[in-house]
């Protein structure tokens, strides 16, 4: 039987309470792996919809104090994100469902509104994975490369996270910052 998020809010209010944003990472990372590998995680059928044109990224729950929130991501087969930032927020991202490919970028130097950025390993994340994105080392692409399936993360963000910076190609090997406005779905696609 999957747990209800009920269960895992109980472990991840505990989590937030560490203090330090590397150690609450690691102990919200924990928290998730726990719950997902052992029970998996229930989630309403309407959640886990896909939507057509993009992502869907709809709101689970947010602390009441501020501390975090938990977002569900659905993912259709072929759909993916930009290389990003986190807007300096700690994030711990973890498969719910299918798979994902998920690969880490270093910022290597930034100069006159320029950023150039090293490509790290790509990663495979099966459900139960599990990353932390804890700045300065907050910058990543995600994407469901399956052809036949939707795949579902969970991601639980050191408070609200209603912006990001995204980062387009200049053409000369490096990238141009823009920030992108973030705002949640509704449960079914429109």
């Amino acid at each position: 039987m999957s747990a209800s998020f009920e269960t895992l809010r109980e472990k991840l209010d505990a989590a937030v309470t560490a203090g330090d944003p590397a150690e609450i990472a690691q102990r919200v990372k924990r928290a998730l792996q726990e719950t997902l590998k052992c029970e998996g995680l229930a989630l309403s059928d309407e959640i886990r919809q896909p939507r057509p044109d993009t992502y869907a990224r709809r709101l689970l729950h947010r602390d009441p104090q501020g501390r975090y929130t938990a977002v569900v991501m659905t993912w259709g087969p072929g759909q993916g994100t930009a290389l990003h930032d986190h807007a300096g927020m700690w994030c711990v991202e973890c498969v719910v469902d299918g798979e994902m490919e998920v690969r880490q970028y270093d910022l290597v130097e930034e100069r006159e509104g320029h950023y150039r950025f090293e490509a790290q390993a790509t990663m495979e994340a099966l459900k139960g994975s599990a990353g932390c994105l804890i700045p300065p080392y907050e910058y990543h692409t995600l994407a469901n490369r399956r052809s036949q399936a939707s795949s579902v993360t969970l991601h639980i963000y050191g408070g609200e996270m209603d912006h990001c910076h995204v980062f387009e190609p200049a053409g000369d090997g490096s990238y141009r910052r823009v920030e992108r406005r973030l705002s949640y779905h509704e449960t079914s696609p429109s």
